[in-house]
């Protein structure tokens, strides 16, 4: 059964971006231009970058739509969904979230799509001089930035941790604290609410390493070095689903728009935005 809980319109945070980008399309020359309307959109963290060129190429296309985006961990955005905050569209960067959201009634029927893969690196400031060549020897650092194990990134760095031997078993590596892991490695431990922050604790010099996507530490590449490439065989394959979220508020030009960008985001275009960011294409098996 889906929800029936009033939609609350997102407070204006530093996470949340609108964009009504000017384009030379005129609704004349394209018939399939949409009405005016706004969609809100709940992405992770680690797609914002590669976002403002999606939402640049689909402007172009739909003059009329405004994207307003919110960028976050895929934990937090879930929470704000079961709370009420306005949805139209989920990208997590992680399938729990998504799989809880459906089980809640959340996720319209048949919208659920695994669409992209990434991987877990540890990176460290150009030129900081660490000590530090991958998780096996983290116990060399001074300090270290981790997202907390609701969000995936963290949720998956402790699962490497602990198929490595390094951290103690638990049924669910996302409940190992960030304060048993300090105790196991002897370490500073900066605890970070999501992936963008580990990034720019490590590229600021404030922590000398941190776990981040790939892709993430491609988009500040001039400022960090990667140590290593953690293997899926440690953190487990790193899906992203996307699926449309029921929003009980939405009038009828905004669940056509919504339902378009949906099916814009699938496209070989955006796979091509994404695949610059170097994300790669899920494939099923």
């Amino acid at each position: 059964m889906k929800k029936n809980k009033k939609r609350k319109w997102i407070l204006p945070v530093s996470a949340v971006f609108l964009f009504n980008i000017a384009s030379g399309v005129c609704a004349a020359e394209n018939e399939n231009v949409l009405e005016e309307a706004e969609i809100h959109v709940f992405i992770a963290a680690s797609l914002e970058n590669a976002f403002k060129d999606i939402i640049v190429a689909y402007q172009e296309k739909q003059p009329e739509i405004t994207v307003i985006y919110n960028a976050d961990s895929s934990g937090i955005l879930q929470h704000q969904i079961e709370e009420g905050y306005e949805c139209d569209l989920f990208f997590s960067a992680d399938v729990t979230q998504m799989e809880i959201l459906d089980q809640e009634g959340f996720v319209q029927e048949g919208t659920r799509r695994d669409l992209l893969c990434n991987e877990v690196v540890l990176i460290s400031a150009k030129g900081s001089g660490t000590k530090v060549t991958g998780i096996e020897n983290l116990d060399q650092a001074e300090s270290m930035a981790l997202a907390d194990g609701s969000v995936p990134v963290g949720k998956y760095t402790r699962e490497a941790l602990v198929r490595a031997g390094i951290l103690e078993t638990k049924e669910d590596a996302s409940e190992i604290s960030t304060g048993e892991i300090m105790d196991t490695l002897g370490i500073e431990i900066n605890e970070c609410s999501n992936v963008s922050k580990v990034r720019e604790a490590v590229k600021e010099g404030s922590c000398e390493v941190g776990t981040v996507y790939y892709t993430d530490a491609y988009s500040v590449k001039e400022d960090v070095d990667i140590l290593e490439h953690i293997s899926q065989e440690l953190t487990g394959k790193i899906i992203y689903p996307i699926a449309r979220i029921e929003n009980e508020e939405a009038e009828e030009e905004q669940k056509k728009a919504a339902d378009d960008f949906y099916q814009f985001l699938q496209s070989n275009e955006v796979m091509d935005i994404f695949e610059e960011y170097l994300y790669l294409p899920y494939q099923a098996k």
